[in-house]
C-alpha cells in the first residue's frame, strides 16, 4: 500500500465501511513512513523484532506490539504528532491517564479525529434516543482528563450546553490510599452539593457521572427528586457499575428515565456505549468501530479468550492522529458475542483488576 492509499483510507468518510485489515496497513504505512510518521514509533523501529510495513497486515497482527504506552509517562507530546500534518494539525488538548497506578500518561487529541469519534457518538447517541436540544450536566474531572472536553462535546453536538461540576479523582484515591475515607466523603459531598445548586436553578435534560457519585446521588432523596422532575437521560461512565447497583437506579430510584454506561480508555481515544439489551444481567459494550476495538485476552499468554471466558482487556487504537495498539487496560471482562461483522471483541462484566503492572488498583469516584 502506498501513502496515497493508506490516506484515502485514513482519511474515509465516518459512515464508510473500511475494511479493518486495509486501515491496519494504512496506518502502518502512514505511522512507520520517514515522512509522514510519528517519531515516538521512528524511534522504537529499531528495537522492534518485527517490521511493521511487512509483518503487521491484519487486525490479528496487533499483538506483535509490545506495551508502549508506558513510555507515554515521559514522552515529550510533540513526539506523538505525526510529520505528516506538516504542522498545520489542530490539536484540541493533551490528556492524561487517571494515574491510578502511577505517574500519569499522556496522548494528543487531534481535531480530526475528535470530528470522527463525535460522529459516532452522536450515532450511538441517536439510537438510544438522547434527546437534542437540552442541556447537559456533568460531574466530573477537568483538566487534565479528556473528561470535560468530551462532555462538552456531547452536550454543544446536540444542541445544548454543558453545566460542569469538576472534582479531582486523584485526590479522592489518595484520601482512600491514606485511610483518610472521611475526608473523601466530605468532598464528593461538596461535589453534590454543587450539583444540587445546578439542578435547582437551571433546566438540566442529561446527567453524566460515574457510578459512585450517582449512587451518592440516589441517597440523597431531594437531589434525586430533582432529577426526576427533568433528566430525560443518565450516562455513567469513569468506573464500573454491577448489575445490582444498575438494576436499583434504573428500576428504583430513577424509573422512567434511560440508563446507559460509556466504556473506554484515555489510551484508546475513544468509548462505546452500552448496548440497549444485556448479556446475563450484566451491560454489554461493544468495540466502537474498526478504529478503536477491545481484545478480551488472557493475560499470561496474550492470545484472545473464548466468548464466555474472562481476561484482560486490550485496546488498540488505529487512525491518522495516533497509533496505539495492543494496549492492555486495568481492566477485566467477559468475552460476549460480538454483533455481525462487527470488529473486535464485544466485552461484559467489566471491573478493575486488584492490581496492575504490580500497582494495587484504587478506583475512589472515577
Amino acid at each position: 500500500m502506498n501513502l496515497a492509499s493508506a490516506l484515502a483510507v485514513l482519511e474515509a468518510p465516518f459512515d464508510a465501511d473500511v475494511d479493518p485489515d486495509e486501515l491496519v496497513r494504512a496506518a502502518m504505512r502512514w505511522h512507520f513512513t520517514p515522512e509522514t510518521g510519528t517519531p515516538f514509533w521512528l524511534d522504537r523501529l529499531k528495537s522492534l523484532d518485527f517490521d511493521p510495513l511487512t509483518d503487521v497486515r491484519t487486525m490479528a497482527d496487533l499483538h506483535l506490539f509490545p506495551q508502549v504506552v508506558d513510555d507515554l509517562r515521559h514522552t515529550p507530546v510533540e513526539d506523538l504528532l505525526p510529520r505528516g500534518y506538516g504542522g498545520a494539525a489542530q490539536v484540541i488538548g493533551v490528556f492524561e491517564s487517571g494515574g491510578t497506578t502511577g505517574v500519569p500518561k499522556r496522548v494528543l487529541y487531534l481535531a480530526d479525529w475528535m470530528d470522527r469519534e463525535m460522529a459516532s457518538a452522536m450515532r450511538a447517541m441517536d439510537e438510544r434516543g438522547y434527546p437534542r436540544g437540552v442541556n447537559w450536566l456533568s460531574l466530573g474531572p477537568s483538566g487534565p482528563h479528556d473528561y470535560a472536553e468530551l462532555t462538552g462535546q456531547h452536550a454543544r453536538r446536540r444542541a445544548g450546553v454543558r453545566f460542569a461540576v469538576d472534582f479531582d479523582p486523584r485526590w479522592v484515591r489518595r484520601c482512600l490510599r491514606e485511610g483518610r475515607d472521611e475526608d473523601a466523603d466530605r468532598y464528593l459531598d461538596h461535589v453534590l452539593a454543587q450539583a444540587a445548586d445546578v439542578l435547582r436553578t437551571q433546566r438540566t435534560g442529561a446527567l453524566q457521572a460515574p457510578p459512585p457519585l450517582l449512587e451518592r446521588l440516589a441517597r440523597d432523596e431531594r437531589t434525586a427528586d430533582l432529577v426526576r422532575e427533568q433528566v430525560q437521560v443518565i450516562t455513567w461512565c469513569g468506573t464500573s457499575m454491577d448489575r445490582d447497583t444498575r438494576d436499583l437506579l434504573s428500576d428504583e430510584v430513577f424509573p422512567g428515565i434511560p440508563l446507559f454506561g460509556l466504556y473506554g480508555s484515555t489510551m484508546a481515544l475513544g468509548a462505546a456505549f452500552e448496548r440497549t439489551t444485556t448479556d446475563g444481567g450484566d451491560s454489554v459494550f461493544d468495540s466502537p468501530s474498526a478504529h478503536v476495538t477491545y481484545t478480551v485476552a488472557d493475560p499470561g499468554t496474550g492470545r484472545p479468550v473464548a466468548v464466555g471466558e474472562t481476561g484482560q482487556v486490550v485496546m488498540h487504537h488505529l487512525s491518522k492522529s495516533a497509533l496505539l495498539p495492543n494496549n492492555r487496560e486495568r481492566d477485566r471482562a467477559r468475552r460476549v458475542s460480538a454483533p455481525p461483522d462487527a470488529v473486535g471483541h464485544s466485552v461484559a462484566d467489566v471491573r478493575p483488576l486488584e492490581a496492575f503492572t504490580g500497582v494495587p488498583v484504587i478506583t475512589g469516584a472515577y
